[in-house]
Protein backbone atom coordinates (compact mmCIF):
# COMPACT_ATOMS: atom_id res chain seq x y z
CA UNK A 1 0.00 0.00 0.00
CA UNK A 2 2.68 2.47 1.31
CA UNK A 3 4.51 1.61 -2.02
CA UNK A 4 1.03 2.42 -4.19
CA UNK A 5 0.82 5.83 -1.95
CA UNK A 6 4.38 6.56 -2.91
CA UNK A 7 3.99 5.87 -6.77
CA UNK A 8 1.00 7.69 -6.70
CA UNK A 9 2.86 10.76 -5.05
CA UNK A 10 5.33 10.67 -7.57
CA UNK A 11 2.84 10.59 -10.95
CA UNK A 12 1.31 13.85 -8.84
CA UNK A 13 4.31 15.76 -8.94
CA UNK A 14 5.33 14.87 -12.72
CA UNK A 15 1.79 15.90 -13.94
CA UNK A 16 2.40 18.88 -11.35
CA UNK A 17 5.77 20.07 -13.35
CA UNK A 18 3.31 19.96 -16.60
CA UNK A 19 0.81 21.94 -15.32
CA UNK A 20 0.47 24.97 -17.66
CA UNK A 21 0.13 22.22 -21.07
CA UNK A 22 -3.40 22.12 -19.36
CA UNK A 23 -3.82 25.67 -21.32
CA UNK A 24 -5.07 25.12 -24.60
CA UNK A 25 -3.33 27.96 -26.00
CA UNK A 26 0.18 26.89 -24.19
CA UNK A 27 -0.20 23.80 -25.67
CA UNK A 28 -0.17 24.39 -29.45
CA UNK A 29 2.56 27.03 -28.59
CA UNK A 30 4.74 24.28 -26.75
CA UNK A 31 4.26 21.68 -29.50
CA UNK A 32 4.43 24.31 -32.22
CA UNK A 33 7.71 25.69 -31.18
CA UNK A 34 8.95 22.32 -30.39
CA UNK A 35 8.53 21.53 -34.60
CA UNK A 36 10.74 25.27 -34.61
CA UNK A 37 13.32 25.00 -31.98
CA UNK A 38 14.77 21.89 -33.26
CA UNK A 39 14.79 23.11 -36.50
CA UNK A 40 16.98 26.68 -35.34
CA UNK A 41 19.38 24.24 -33.09
CA UNK A 42 19.91 22.13 -36.82
CA UNK A 43 20.90 25.43 -38.63
CA UNK A 44 22.77 27.27 -35.50
CA UNK A 45 25.39 23.98 -35.54
CA UNK A 46 25.08 24.06 -39.02
CA UNK A 47 26.68 27.62 -39.42
CA UNK A 48 29.16 27.25 -36.72
CA UNK A 49 30.64 24.19 -38.84
CA UNK A 50 30.28 26.27 -41.91
CA UNK A 51 32.08 29.13 -40.31
CA UNK A 52 34.99 26.67 -39.35
CA UNK A 53 34.92 24.63 -42.45
CA UNK A 54 35.35 28.09 -44.67
CA UNK A 55 37.77 30.07 -42.03
CA UNK A 56 39.14 27.68 -39.24
CA UNK A 57 39.49 30.63 -37.29
CA UNK A 58 38.05 31.60 -33.69
CA UNK A 59 37.95 35.07 -34.68
CA UNK A 60 35.69 34.69 -37.38
CA UNK A 61 33.46 32.26 -34.87
CA UNK A 62 33.28 35.06 -32.16
CA UNK A 63 32.39 37.44 -35.45
CA UNK A 64 29.57 35.78 -36.83
CA UNK A 65 28.00 34.88 -33.26
CA UNK A 66 28.77 38.83 -32.97
CA UNK A 67 26.69 39.68 -35.97
CA UNK A 68 23.72 37.33 -35.12
CA UNK A 69 22.95 39.23 -31.83
CA UNK A 70 24.64 42.45 -31.91
CA UNK A 71 20.68 43.72 -32.77
CA UNK A 72 19.53 42.56 -29.79
CA UNK A 73 21.84 45.11 -27.84
CA UNK A 74 20.88 48.38 -29.73
CA UNK A 75 17.35 47.22 -30.37
CA UNK A 76 15.58 45.31 -27.99
CA UNK A 77 14.97 48.05 -25.10
CA UNK A 78 13.08 49.81 -28.04
CA UNK A 79 10.87 46.33 -29.15
CA UNK A 80 10.09 45.94 -25.21
CA UNK A 81 8.37 49.59 -25.15
CA UNK A 82 6.46 48.73 -28.37
CA UNK A 83 5.69 45.35 -26.28
CA UNK A 84 4.22 46.98 -24.16
CA UNK A 85 2.28 48.93 -26.56
CA UNK A 86 1.39 46.74 -29.49
CA UNK A 87 -0.07 43.57 -30.66
CA UNK A 88 1.58 41.26 -29.62
CA UNK A 89 0.72 37.94 -31.60
CA UNK A 90 0.68 40.16 -35.00
CA UNK A 91 4.15 41.22 -34.41
CA UNK A 92 5.39 37.36 -33.84
CA UNK A 93 3.78 36.68 -37.28
CA UNK A 94 6.43 38.58 -38.44
CA UNK A 95 9.21 37.91 -36.06
CA UNK A 96 8.66 34.24 -37.04
CA UNK A 97 7.90 34.63 -40.87
CA UNK A 98 11.80 36.90 -41.78
CA UNK A 99 14.12 33.86 -40.24
CA UNK A 100 12.19 31.06 -42.03
CA UNK A 101 12.55 33.28 -45.47
CA UNK A 102 16.20 33.58 -44.39
CA UNK A 103 16.80 29.93 -43.73
CA UNK A 104 15.56 29.55 -47.63
CA UNK A 105 18.25 31.76 -48.57
CA UNK A 106 21.14 29.96 -46.86
CA UNK A 107 19.85 26.72 -48.14
CA UNK A 108 19.92 27.78 -51.55
CA UNK A 109 23.04 29.43 -51.33
CA UNK A 110 25.11 26.32 -49.82
CA UNK A 111 22.95 24.24 -52.18
CA UNK A 112 24.71 26.04 -55.06
CA UNK A 113 28.00 26.74 -54.00
CA UNK A 114 27.40 30.40 -53.41
CA UNK A 115 27.67 30.86 -49.73
CA UNK A 116 30.54 33.22 -48.36
CA UNK A 117 31.33 34.49 -44.90
CA UNK A 118 30.04 37.91 -45.83
CA UNK A 119 26.84 36.80 -47.24
CA UNK A 120 26.40 34.47 -43.84
CA UNK A 121 27.48 37.73 -41.96
CA UNK A 122 24.59 39.72 -43.73
CA UNK A 123 22.22 37.16 -43.61
CA UNK A 124 22.64 36.88 -39.48
CA UNK A 125 22.72 40.16 -39.11
CA UNK A 126 18.89 40.45 -40.34
CA UNK A 127 18.45 37.08 -38.68
CA UNK A 128 19.03 39.19 -35.26
CA UNK A 129 16.88 42.34 -36.29
CA UNK A 130 14.13 39.85 -36.03
CA UNK A 131 15.07 37.80 -32.75
CA UNK A 132 15.67 41.35 -31.58
CA UNK A 133 11.93 42.09 -31.62
CA UNK A 134 10.68 38.43 -31.31
CA UNK A 135 12.10 37.64 -27.84
CA UNK A 136 10.54 40.53 -25.90
CA UNK A 137 6.69 40.02 -27.45
CA UNK A 138 7.22 36.63 -27.03
CA UNK A 139 7.87 36.99 -23.28
CA UNK A 140 5.36 39.52 -23.09
CA UNK A 141 2.76 37.49 -25.18
CA UNK A 142 2.96 34.79 -22.23
CA UNK A 143 0.50 36.30 -20.07
CA UNK A 144 -2.07 36.77 -23.29
CA UNK A 145 -1.57 33.33 -24.12
CA UNK A 146 -2.08 31.76 -20.69
CA UNK A 147 -4.76 34.18 -19.30
CA UNK A 148 -3.44 33.34 -15.71
CA UNK A 149 -0.23 34.40 -13.33
CA UNK A 150 -0.13 31.75 -11.54
CA UNK A 151 1.32 29.78 -14.64
CA UNK A 152 3.67 31.77 -15.48
CA UNK A 153 6.36 30.54 -13.94
CA UNK A 154 5.70 26.67 -14.50
CA UNK A 155 5.13 27.97 -18.45
CA UNK A 156 8.73 29.83 -18.03
CA UNK A 157 10.50 26.46 -16.89
CA UNK A 158 8.54 24.26 -19.89
CA UNK A 159 9.68 26.83 -22.24
CA UNK A 160 13.38 26.50 -21.14
CA UNK A 161 12.74 22.61 -21.19
CA UNK A 162 11.30 23.07 -24.46
CA UNK A 163 14.45 24.65 -25.59
CA UNK A 164 16.92 22.99 -24.26
CA UNK A 165 15.51 19.60 -25.31
CA UNK A 166 16.03 21.06 -29.12
CA UNK A 167 19.43 21.77 -27.75
CA UNK A 168 19.71 18.28 -26.64
CA UNK A 169 18.77 16.43 -30.00
CA UNK A 170 18.86 19.92 -32.58
CA UNK A 171 22.78 19.50 -32.73
CA UNK A 172 23.29 15.75 -32.54
CA UNK A 173 20.77 15.58 -35.00
CA UNK A 174 22.01 18.64 -37.35
CA UNK A 175 25.88 16.92 -36.48
CA UNK A 176 24.93 13.67 -38.37
CA UNK A 177 23.12 15.17 -41.27
CA UNK A 178 26.25 17.90 -41.85
CA UNK A 179 28.09 14.82 -42.01
CA UNK A 180 25.96 13.02 -44.52
CA UNK A 181 24.27 15.80 -46.12
CA UNK A 182 26.07 18.74 -45.86
CA UNK A 183 24.91 21.95 -44.05
CA UNK A 184 22.78 22.84 -46.96
CA UNK A 185 19.80 20.35 -45.89
CA UNK A 186 20.06 21.30 -42.03
CA UNK A 187 19.29 25.33 -43.40
CA UNK A 188 16.27 23.62 -45.78
CA UNK A 189 14.99 21.59 -42.87
CA UNK A 190 14.77 25.12 -40.53
CA UNK A 191 12.71 26.84 -43.16
CA UNK A 192 10.39 24.49 -42.67
CA UNK A 193 10.14 24.19 -39.67
CA UNK A 194 9.32 27.21 -38.51
CA UNK A 195 5.38 26.57 -39.85
CA UNK A 196 4.99 25.07 -36.37
CA UNK A 197 4.70 28.03 -34.69
CA UNK A 198 3.28 30.49 -37.11
CA UNK A 199 0.35 27.48 -37.44
CA UNK A 200 0.06 27.92 -33.60
CA UNK A 201 0.03 31.13 -33.30
CA UNK A 202 -2.88 31.00 -35.83
CA UNK A 203 -5.03 28.36 -33.79
CA UNK A 204 -4.65 30.34 -30.53
CA UNK A 205 -7.02 32.27 -29.30
CA UNK A 206 -6.69 35.02 -26.78
CA UNK A 207 -8.54 38.43 -25.93
CA UNK A 208 -8.79 41.50 -28.53
CA UNK A 209 -6.02 43.59 -28.49
CA UNK A 210 -6.92 46.80 -26.95
CA UNK A 211 -4.14 49.92 -27.50
CA UNK A 212 -3.06 51.27 -24.10
CA UNK A 213 -4.60 55.08 -24.18
CA UNK A 214 -1.73 56.64 -21.91
CA UNK A 215 0.91 56.19 -24.15
CA UNK A 216 4.04 58.66 -24.38
CA UNK A 217 6.50 59.12 -26.37
CA UNK A 218 9.09 55.94 -26.92
CA UNK A 219 11.61 57.20 -25.45
CA UNK A 220 10.09 58.51 -22.44
CA UNK A 221 8.64 54.96 -21.88
CA UNK A 222 11.97 53.55 -22.48
CA UNK A 223 13.43 55.93 -19.59
CA UNK A 224 10.41 55.25 -17.63
CA UNK A 225 11.29 51.82 -17.84
CA UNK A 226 15.26 51.78 -17.47
CA UNK A 227 14.50 54.02 -14.57
CA UNK A 228 11.87 51.08 -12.70
CA UNK A 229 14.39 49.01 -13.47
CA UNK A 230 16.85 49.98 -11.79
CA UNK A 231 15.30 51.12 -8.86
CA UNK A 232 13.59 47.90 -8.38
CA UNK A 233 16.28 45.59 -6.66
CA UNK A 234 15.42 42.25 -7.64
CA UNK A 235 15.57 43.18 -10.91
CA UNK A 236 18.83 45.27 -10.87
CA UNK A 237 20.62 42.94 -9.04
CA UNK A 238 19.48 39.84 -11.63
CA UNK A 239 19.60 41.45 -14.50
CA UNK A 240 23.20 42.78 -13.74
CA UNK A 241 24.45 39.32 -12.67
CA UNK A 242 22.50 37.99 -16.55
CA UNK A 243 24.58 40.54 -18.15
CA UNK A 244 28.34 39.54 -16.59
CA UNK A 245 27.11 35.96 -17.66
CA UNK A 246 26.42 36.73 -20.95
CA UNK A 247 29.20 38.64 -21.69
CA UNK A 248 32.08 36.23 -20.23
CA UNK A 249 30.21 33.44 -19.73
CA UNK A 250 27.82 32.47 -22.99
CA UNK A 251 30.37 33.31 -25.72
CA UNK A 252 32.49 30.06 -24.33
CA UNK A 253 29.55 28.10 -27.08
CA UNK A 254 30.67 30.26 -30.26
CA UNK A 255 34.37 28.33 -29.71
CA UNK A 256 32.68 24.91 -29.59
CA UNK A 257 33.79 23.82 -33.13
CA UNK A 258 37.25 24.85 -32.29
CA UNK A 259 36.92 22.31 -28.97
CA UNK A 260 35.37 19.35 -31.21
CA UNK A 261 38.35 19.92 -33.79
CA UNK A 262 41.45 21.33 -32.26
CA UNK A 263 41.51 20.17 -28.52
CA UNK A 264 39.21 17.31 -28.64
CA UNK A 265 40.05 16.12 -31.92
CA UNK A 266 36.83 15.28 -33.21
CA UNK A 267 34.39 15.81 -36.07
CA UNK A 268 30.62 17.59 -37.00
CA UNK A 269 29.42 14.36 -34.99
CA UNK A 270 31.50 15.37 -31.29
CA UNK A 271 30.10 19.13 -32.16
CA UNK A 272 26.85 17.94 -31.87
CA UNK A 273 27.23 15.77 -28.52
CA UNK A 274 29.10 18.44 -27.18
CA UNK A 275 26.00 20.97 -27.80
CA UNK A 276 23.83 18.32 -26.80
CA UNK A 277 25.43 17.54 -23.44
CA UNK A 278 25.06 21.07 -22.93
CA UNK A 279 21.46 21.03 -23.64
CA UNK A 280 21.26 18.22 -21.86
CA UNK A 281 22.13 19.81 -18.50
CA UNK A 282 20.31 22.36 -19.13
CA UNK A 283 17.22 20.27 -20.18
CA UNK A 284 17.57 19.15 -16.55
CA UNK A 285 17.73 22.34 -14.79
CA UNK A 286 14.69 23.27 -16.58
CA UNK A 287 12.67 19.76 -15.46
CA UNK A 288 14.23 21.13 -11.94
CA UNK A 289 12.38 24.62 -11.97
CA UNK A 290 9.50 23.31 -13.54
CA UNK A 291 8.70 21.19 -10.15
CA UNK A 292 9.27 24.14 -8.18
CA UNK A 293 5.61 25.29 -6.64
CA UNK A 294 6.87 28.81 -5.37
CA UNK A 295 9.09 31.64 -6.48
CA UNK A 296 10.22 32.26 -3.13
CA UNK A 297 13.22 30.16 -3.34
CA UNK A 298 14.07 31.06 -7.12
CA UNK A 299 16.57 33.46 -5.82
CA UNK A 300 18.31 31.04 -3.48
CA UNK A 301 18.47 28.65 -6.80
CA UNK A 302 20.29 31.27 -9.19
CA UNK A 303 22.65 31.65 -6.77
CA UNK A 304 23.79 28.54 -6.56
CA UNK A 305 23.50 27.74 -10.20
CA UNK A 306 25.65 30.37 -10.90
CA UNK A 307 28.46 29.32 -9.09
CA UNK A 308 27.58 25.77 -10.48
CA UNK A 309 27.43 27.49 -14.21
CA UNK A 310 31.27 29.28 -12.96
CA UNK A 311 32.98 26.05 -11.58
CA UNK A 312 31.83 24.14 -14.41
CA UNK A 313 33.13 26.19 -17.22
CA UNK A 314 36.13 26.63 -15.54
CA UNK A 315 37.23 22.91 -15.54
CA UNK A 316 35.77 22.97 -18.92
CA UNK A 317 38.20 24.64 -20.00
CA UNK A 318 41.20 22.46 -18.91
CA UNK A 319 39.59 18.88 -19.89
CA UNK A 320 41.30 17.42 -23.26
CA UNK A 321 39.47 14.55 -22.68
CA UNK A 322 35.62 13.92 -24.59
CA UNK A 323 33.80 11.98 -22.19
CA UNK A 324 35.34 14.54 -19.53
CA UNK A 325 34.34 17.28 -21.41
CA UNK A 326 30.70 16.07 -21.49
CA UNK A 327 30.21 15.53 -18.04
CA UNK A 328 31.50 18.93 -16.87
CA UNK A 329 29.08 20.52 -20.30
CA UNK A 330 26.13 18.72 -18.57
CA UNK A 331 26.68 20.22 -14.71
CA UNK A 332 27.23 23.98 -16.86
CA UNK A 333 24.22 23.76 -19.24
CA UNK A 334 22.19 23.12 -15.59
CA UNK A 335 23.66 26.26 -14.07
CA UNK A 336 23.11 28.01 -17.40
CA UNK A 337 19.31 27.49 -17.07
CA UNK A 338 18.59 27.50 -13.95
CA UNK A 339 20.24 31.25 -13.69
CA UNK A 340 18.60 32.53 -16.71
CA UNK A 341 15.37 30.59 -16.65
CA UNK A 342 14.94 31.55 -12.94
CA UNK A 343 15.34 35.13 -13.67
CA UNK A 344 13.33 34.95 -16.47
CA UNK A 345 10.57 33.56 -14.04
CA UNK A 346 11.24 35.31 -11.00
CA UNK A 347 11.02 38.98 -13.41
CA UNK A 348 7.67 37.38 -14.81
CA UNK A 349 5.91 37.21 -11.56
CA UNK A 350 7.06 40.35 -9.89
CA UNK A 351 7.37 43.65 -12.02
CA UNK A 352 4.53 45.50 -12.61
CA UNK A 353 1.63 44.95 -15.54
CA UNK A 354 2.50 48.04 -17.13
CA UNK A 355 6.37 47.46 -17.34
CA UNK A 356 6.23 43.88 -18.08
CA UNK A 357 7.24 44.23 -21.56
CA UNK A 358 10.27 46.59 -20.92
CA UNK A 359 11.67 45.10 -18.32
CA UNK A 360 11.76 41.86 -20.07
CA UNK A 361 13.43 43.53 -22.88
CA UNK A 362 16.46 44.54 -20.56
CA UNK A 363 16.21 40.38 -19.38
CA UNK A 364 16.28 39.56 -23.21
CA UNK A 365 18.80 42.64 -24.16
CA UNK A 366 21.25 41.21 -21.27
CA UNK A 367 21.68 37.37 -22.37
CA UNK A 368 21.05 38.18 -26.07
CA UNK A 369 23.06 41.89 -26.67
CA UNK A 370 25.71 40.98 -24.15
CA UNK A 371 26.35 37.68 -25.29
CA UNK A 372 27.89 39.15 -28.65
CA UNK A 373 30.31 41.51 -27.48
CA UNK A 374 31.99 39.20 -25.42
CA UNK A 375 31.88 36.48 -28.33
CA UNK A 376 34.06 39.56 -30.48
CA UNK A 377 36.03 40.41 -27.06
CA UNK A 378 36.97 36.54 -26.10
CA UNK A 379 36.86 35.87 -29.96
CA UNK A 380 40.53 38.33 -30.19
CA UNK A 381 41.36 37.73 -26.72
CA UNK A 382 41.32 33.62 -28.00
CA UNK A 383 43.67 34.25 -31.42
CA UNK A 384 46.21 35.81 -28.73
CA UNK A 385 46.19 33.04 -25.62
CA UNK A 386 44.09 30.33 -27.16
CA UNK A 387 40.78 29.13 -26.68
CA UNK A 388 41.64 27.07 -23.11
CA UNK A 389 43.15 30.02 -21.38
CA UNK A 390 40.20 32.64 -22.20
CA UNK A 391 37.77 30.45 -21.42
CA UNK A 392 39.13 29.92 -18.14
CA UNK A 393 39.54 33.88 -17.43
CA UNK A 394 36.14 34.40 -18.30
CA UNK A 395 34.81 31.81 -15.88
CA UNK A 396 36.93 33.23 -13.36
CA UNK A 397 34.96 36.82 -13.47
CA UNK A 398 31.97 34.85 -13.57
CA UNK A 399 32.16 33.21 -10.55
CA UNK A 400 33.20 36.71 -8.84
CA UNK A 401 29.56 38.17 -9.93
CA UNK A 402 28.02 35.03 -8.73
CA UNK A 403 29.67 35.52 -5.65
CA UNK A 404 28.53 39.31 -5.69
CA UNK A 405 25.25 37.98 -6.47
CA UNK A 406 25.52 35.41 -3.47
CA UNK A 407 25.38 39.00 -0.87
CA UNK A 408 21.79 39.64 -2.04
CA UNK A 409 20.02 36.77 -2.53
CA UNK A 410 18.92 36.69 0.71
CA UNK A 411 17.92 39.98 1.10
CA UNK A 412 16.10 39.41 -2.22
CA UNK A 413 14.00 36.06 -1.06
CA UNK A 414 12.75 38.57 2.04
CA UNK A 415 11.99 40.92 -0.63
CA UNK A 416 9.81 39.09 -2.24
Amino acid sequence: MYRYLDIRSYLHKVGFAFRALENRNFRLFFFGGTVSLMGIWIQNIAIGWLVYRLTGSAFYLGLVGFAGQIPALLLTPIAGVFADRSNRRRMLYITQSIPMILAFILAFLSFTGRIQVSLLIIIVVINGIAIAFDTPFRHAFLLDMLGDKKLIANAVALNSSLFNSARFIGPSLGGLLIALFGEAVCFLINGISFSGVIIALLLMRVPKFVKPTNRKPIFRELRDGLHYAWNFPPARHLISLVIVMSLFGLPFQSFMPLYAGDILQGDSRLLGFLTGALGAGALSGAFFLASRNTIVTIPIMIRNASLLFAVGLFSFSFSTHAALSLILLVATGFGMIVSFAGTNSLLQSIVAEDKRGRVLALYSMSFLGFTPVGSLLLGFISEQIGVPHTTMLASLVCLAAALFYARKAKTLTKMI
